[in-house]
């Protein structure tokens, strides 16, 4: 019996059987072996007597075991978050029982709230509210005009104040009345910034009173006669910030008992009014401040 083989370096012909003869039986174990398989049964060798490879095992159980540790896992770590965060919860909690207070969430459309006023200090909300520059502009108070830049008002003890009183005939326009030098409410002039008070001195209405005649020089060096009228003003005391009126200092007089040195009058009418009396306005200051 011939056993053919393939051309050296050729390929073998599929057509021809070689390796094993023909009618032999396939499978027979090498020498020394013993046949596997069931008894009586032949075991089938691999084509052209190449080992048989063993099975290859499968990765699916590997990534199922995985995918099922996977998730374990998660719920361990969000068990234990959960937990974490209710421990960590209870060791806030303040063992000792106190009153309770409700607090309502922030409304996040809501605005934010302003800065609160202080006591017996309203924030003023008049839409004539001036910045004051000058000691001069203290005086809108009067007219109604809170000061924005003035100094904050808790109470009369101690404040600061500038007084102004008007005229019969310039009843809108205010000057100044310069007073009580040395006493703690007093402020000069260039102190405007420190004042919490303003003093507003009224004309009363029909309150023109006798006076007398007063003779002076004009600037031609002519004698003019001077019709010099008393008459009487309310005093009021107003928060200088918002305007709010704080205190009444009652009626005060404006004597015309003597000529003064210099004296401002009208040339059509040819009078002059008196001005509020000094020491009455200490005394009225007196008592509100002290």
């Amino acid at each position: 019996m011939s056993e053919s083989y393939p051309p050296y370096g050729g390929q073998p012909d599929p057509n021809a059987a070689w390796g094993t003869p023909p009618g032999s039986p396939v499978g027979q174990p090498g020498y020394g072996q013993q046949p596997q398989g069931y008894p009586g049964q032949p075991v089938t060798a691999p084509p052209y007597g190449a080992p048989v490879p063993p099975p290859q095992k499968s990765k699916k159980g590997l990534f199922i075991g995985l995918g099922i540790g996977a998730v374990v896992l998660l719920l361990l770590i969000t068990c234990g978050g959960v937990i974490g965060f209710v421990a960590f919860n209870d060791d806030d909690d303040d063992p000792t029982p106190g009153p309770s207070t409700s607090v309502a969430a922030p409304d996040p459309t809501a605005a934010s709230p302003s800065v609160a006023p202080q006591p017996g200090e309203p924030e003023p909300d008049n839409n004539n509210a001036v910045t004051a520059q000058s000691s001069s502009d203290m005086s809108a108070v009067c007219d109604g005009s809170p000061i924005l830049n003035a100094a904050p008002y808790t109470s009369p003890k101690g404040a600061k104040v500038l007084t102004f009183s008007n005229s019969p005939e310039r009843p809108s326009s205010w000057r100044s009345e310069s007073f009580g030098y040395g006493k703690p409410y007093y402020a000069r002039s260039t102190e405007w910034a420190t004042v919490g008070i303003v003093g507003c001195l009224t004309y009363i209405e029909g309150s023109e009173g006798p006076g007398r005649k007063c003779d002076y020089k004009d600037s031609s060096q002519k004698t003019v006669t001077i019709d010099y009228v008393s008459s009487r003003y309310t005093l009021t005391f107003h928060n200088a910030k918002t305007g709010v009126k704080v205190g009444d200092g009652g009626t005060v007089n404006a004597p015309a008992t003597r000529c003064p040195s210099f004296i401002s009058y009208n040339r059509t009418t040819m009078k002059a009014y008196a001005r509020p009396d000094d020491g009455a306005l200490e005394l009225a200051l007196d008592k509100f401040t002290g």
